[in-house]
């Protein structure tokens, strides 16, 4: 019926979140027959999720292993390197600052009563020193970084081969060639496993219809369109416009590009289950350089968190203000800051935003109940917060390859001149 993939995908994806509800409110006094089909939904979406994580650590690891081969030179790498994570911190830096400008404005949550949210606690959390987050980049075991995909030590290791490889030029042209086939052969099963996404997607959200409690919408209204309201408009708004201002590729065409990569990142709410597509929408839809998206997709599910930024600042000035405890100009640098290491940190797997503000919650001594709030509307924030972490990543290696495009020529042009 749709020939196009991101149609399938968008009907799944309402066609799910439109059975579930009705399953949850229509049919819940059968309580065998609707708590079976959640079960089914969950195992399916579950399986579907697991599959495309499967693929993640090697796609990754062989993908950023080329990248760096087919860089000009190693110096090419560190100036790439150095502005993709150069983007990426004032991407983040960006949407903490917006998000705080919108919360002195609107100062969401006063006036709020909280005093009967209950029922979940968390646990007492120190915040990891910058210190301890740097050595932890370098892995002792290599299977253990595979195992737990921990993606900034697999992305070490690739960088460190990949380095390694283009250094010895000729000698290695074989093992090159056989990673640019396995390359190859991980694109093609991403390609298969993409073809099964309208199930996956459908299932995910049947259950997220079937067990989401509509009552919980209406209690807290105000913060949810904050938060929503500010990461619809990162998403088709600010990005768009971003990659308009510094590629030739305009603000329409980029949002056509990233129709699927929105609805499957909507759907999982992972960054990391996303990068394939993201890969795929990048290299395939939008011209980046191979080399370009291999090195900066998986860094940016690890630290290109421009929506959970934005989620956590107005979650805590939020929950802050609700509970009759503001924070005040004095605590705005530490809070601020400690924001900006919790959305780097946040990590690409459903649910790191929420784990971060309870993180913050905690270390600013707020009350625990306040994390009952957070956990019972994560799921919906997740998804778009999700969509817009991902779209950020597109939008910021989308105007480095431009960049490096520029330099290219630039450098091009300098050596016909040489030569006349």
């Amino acid at each position: 019926m749709f020939k196009s993939l991101s149609a399938r995908i968008f009907t799944g994806l309402f066609a799910g979140l439109i059975l579930g509800t009705l399953v949850q409110y229509l049919l819940s006094d059968v309580s065998l027959f609707s708590g079976t089909l959640v079960d089914i939904a969950a195992g399916v979406g579950t399986m579907f999720v697991n599959m495309i994580m499967m693929l993640v650590a090697p796609l990754v690891f062989v993908s950023i292993v080329c990248g760096v081969c087919e860089l000009q030179d190693l110096r090419s790498f560190g100036r790439l390197g150095g502005k993709t994570f150069g983007f990426y911190i004032i991407n983040t830096l960006v949407g903490i600052f917006a998000a705080l400008a919108v919360c002195l404005l609107l100062r969401p949550g006063e006036g709020v009563n909280m005093s009967g949210v209950t029922g979940v606690s968390i646990t007492a959390t120190e915040l990891p020193s910058l210190m301890a987050l740097i050595v932890d980049i370098v892995p002792r075991n290599p299977v253990a970084a595979f195992t737990s995909a921990n993606m900034l030590q697999i992305i070490f290791m690739a960088l460190l081969l990949g380095g390694v490889l283009k250094s010895m030029g000729d000698a290695v042209v074989g093992a090159v060639r056989g990673f640019q086939t396995a390359n190859k052969i991980m694109m093609k099963l991403i390609s298969v496993a993409m073809q099964l996404a309208p199930i996956g997607v459908f299932a995910l959200m049947f259950k997220l219809g079937a067990t989401l409690e509509a009552a919980v919408f209406f209690s807290v209204l105000e913060y949810l369109l904050v938060i929503l309201g500010l990461l619809v408009l990162w998403v088709f708004v600010v990005y768009p416009a971003a990659v308009s201002l510094f590629t030739p590729v305009s603000a329409r065409t980029f949002r056509e590009k990233t129709q699927e990569q929105i609805l499957f990142s909507f759907s999982t709410a992972s960054s990391n289950a996303t990068i394939p597509v993201t890969m795929r929408t990048l290299t395939e839809k939008l011209g980046v350089n191979q080399a370009v998206a291999g090195f900066g997709v998986p860094l940016g599910a690890t630290m290109n968190m421009g929506g959970v930024a934005i989620y956590i600042t107005v979650a805590i000035f939020f929950i802050a203000n609700a509970f009759g405890t503001p924070i005040t100009v004095e605590q705005l640098p530490t809070v601020l800051f400690s924001i900006f290491l919790l959305a780097v940190g946040a990590g690409g797997v459903p649910g790191g935003g929420m784990v971060m503000i309870g993180v913050m919650i905690h270390q600013m001594g707020l009350p625990v109940e306040a994390f009952a709030l957070v956990a019972a509307l994560d799921r919906i924030i997740d998804m778009i917060l999700t969509s817009c972490n991902v779209v950020g990543d597109t939008a910021v290696l989308t105007i480095v390859d431009q960049t490096e495009k520029a330099h290219q020529s630039a450098d091009q042009q300098e050596k016909v001149s040489a030569v006349v």
